[in-house]
């Protein structure tokens, strides 16, 4: 069986949910982020992660092209700077995705339900010649060798290594994990522990 192309695109994209996302890893390479639908709202996690990553690239954000899919927009429109947001519009085409067995309220297809073909021309031109975010190889094991998991100072030393990127305190070892992958280097994520290991020793200096 042939093995059909991808487009290595080089910006995160944000679309809505899994399925979303599930479409687009046949289309594209690269970083898909979900906004969980509505719980974009409430997730202060996922809310810091997307702003974090606007300061290092651009995201494309793609929703549904019901109501649902504008209001979506407009937060993340309200989070992030219009420069760096690429918004990208699916058309309005009637019809039910395979896995539901009824329409939407609108009776409109969401991304998940678009043809390759045309999400294939949507992506196209943030493709050619570049290449695509990778994650960092930043692991579990990682973390628990520099303290941030495993011991009983690591849920502090997280909240104060979250800072150094401007995301929230309180987040699960699995959350910050995923964040840092995506929006430092592995010579980044070492440095910002020697800032705190350093930090630390001061203050025990004192």
């Amino acid at each position: 069986m042939k093995k059909e192309k991808k487009l290595a695109v080089a910006y995160p994209v944000i679309v809505e949910g899994k399925y979303d996302k599930l479409r687009l890893e046949t289309v594209i390479e690269g970083t898909i982020l979900t906004t969980d639908g509505f719980g974009i709202f409430k997730k202060a996690e996922k809310q810091a992660l997307f702003r974090a990553l606007a300061k290092k690239t651009p995201l494309i954000v793609l929703t549904d092209s019901d109501g649902a899919g504008k209001v979506i927009r407009g937060h993340l429109s309200s989070l992030i700077p219009p420069d760096r947001l690429i918004q990208l519009y699916i058309p309005r085409i009637p019809g039910v995705e395979k896995r539901k067995s009824a329409a939407s309220a609108e009776g409109m297809l969401g991304v998940e339900g678009m043809e390759r073909e045309l999400l294939f021309r949507l992506f196209g031109p943030f493709a050619a010649g570049q290449a695509p975010v990778e994650r960092a190889e930043i692991t579990k094991t990682d973390f628990y060798l520099d303290g941030l998991t495993g011991g009983t100072e690591s849920r502090r030393k997280r909240d104060a290594f979250a800072a150094l990127f401007d995301l929230p305190a309180g987040m699960t070892p699995g959350a910050l994990l995923a964040a840092v992958q995506i929006i430092c280097t592995k010579e980044e994520y070492h440095a910002a522990v020697d800032r705190l290991n350093a930090g630390a020793a001061g203050k025990e200096r004192v």
